[in-house]
């Protein structure tokens, strides 16, 4: 069996890559660093080591690579005799890899069995959003559907900043892949390590609202109390005080919308911020933190659960001053946190607020947005 995954990252080889492999897939990498997947195929094979008590050294091998920015017409080629194609590119990349797929479904023999295609992003609908991007391309949406299954996922596994060198990866212990059944039509992928579910949504929004606001809030607050690292600034009472209370909020959202079990969904979260806290996976508030402006953006991790709480006439002031913190997050060597600053400089509040969360100033939430908005003094630009 053949895999395709864009993405040749720390997520791409520690995670997913490792996954299909454990389940028989022969694993072929698509990305445009040149540097990387000539260490891909130099290498053909690498060390996934897992942090943990339990964790194990698992050896990927017989993996191959693929330049797309020199070599787009080999991608294609891959990604029409693959059984799987999937991706950790960062939701904002989903663009520039949908020509190739579309290439590759476009090229795939009619009689082929479907191709299934796994966007893994940090981001509600990853896989729909990519299926719009091809039909956005302009391809016969009768060849799309005939020849192509695109699911929904949510992922979910701690992957530190790197070494720079080699291809090896170090990784937490714990993970979560889940995969919606239901476009499989009882024709799913074989992937053990992955966990089907006939309703994707809860688990989408327990990954985003549990541990994506509870890392980034960690991260905005930590940043501003001078922590360097994530475990550094748990360990500081104001910033955990924050944490807490976003944990708080977005735990009755997840309990109210989805019926989570409140002590089980507690002993998930105090496992989340355990992951947080290991010494032996250190990151640093600047990392977790890089790319605020998706970060505030109307369906992330902030603003989503927000602007729920806020229409069910509850109170979601721990996560507007997350949001809060995210906007005085100021880093010079991240673009995103620069066109930030600029904006908050050169934008009147209420039209900086309704710009880059989406809310209007006829919801709930536009209010208090607009006073923490207001309240920021933003750096010289």
């Amino acid at each position: 069996m053949r895999a395709v995954h864009f993405g040749a990252g720390n997520i791409g080889r520690g995670f997913i890559a490792l996954a299909l492999q454990r389940a028989g897939y022969d694993v072929t990498f698509v990305d445009v660093s040149a540097e990387l997947i000539d260490a891909i195929n130099a290498a053909s094979k690498y060390v996934v080591r897992e942090i943990g008590p339990n964790g194990v050294v698992h050896l990927v091998e017989g993996i191959s690579g693929i330049n797309s920015q020199t070599d787009p017409d080999a991608a294609a080629r891959a990604v029409a005799k693959a059984d799987i194609v999937t991706c950790a590119v960062g939701a904002t990349v989903l663009p520039f890899i949908a020509p190739i797929l579309h290439a590759g479904i476009l090229a795939r023999a009619s009689d082929a069995p479907k191709l299934a295609v796994l966007a893994c992003e940090n981001a509600m609908g990853a896989s729909d959003t990519l299926r719009e991007h091809l039909t956005d391309g302009g391809i016969d949406t009768s060849l799309l559907f005939d020849r192509a299954v695109f699911a929904n996922t949510a992922v979910d596994r701690i992957v530190p900043g790197q070494a720079s060198d080699g291809i090896d990866v170090v990784v937490g212990e714990y993970f979560e892949w889940i995969i919606d059944r239901t476009p499989f039509a009882g024709a799913e992928p074989r992937i053990p390590d992955a966990h089907y579910v006939d309703n994707l949504t809860p688990f989408i929004e327990r990954k985003l609202f549990a541990v994506n606001t509870t890392h980034a809030t960690t991260a905005y607050h930590g940043f501003l109390a001078g922590a360097e690292s994530i475990a550094d600034a748990l360990a500081l009472p104001s910033v955990r005080a924050e944490v807490d209370a976003v944990v708080a909020a977005n735990s009755g959202l997840l309990v109210d919308s989805h019926g989570f079990d409140r002590e089980e969904l507690a002993a998930y979260i105090a496992r989340v911020i355990k992951r947080f806290e290991d010494p032996d996976l250190p990151d640093t508030c600047i990392r977790i933190g890089r790319q605020p402006l998706r970060k505030i953006s109307r369906t992330e991790r902030f603003i989503a659960p927000a602007a729920r709480i806020a229409e069910s006439g509850g109170d979601p002031a721990a996560l507007v001053r997350a949001y809060g913190a995210a906007l005085r997050f100021d880093v010079l060597d991240d673009a995103q946190s620069v066109e930030l600053q600029s904006l908050l400089a050169s934008e009147a509040p209420a039209t900086f607020v309704t710009r880059v969360t989406g809310i209007e100033a006829s919801h709930p939430l536009f209010v208090a947005l607009l006073a923490e908005t207001a309240s920021v003094e933003p750096s010289l630009v």
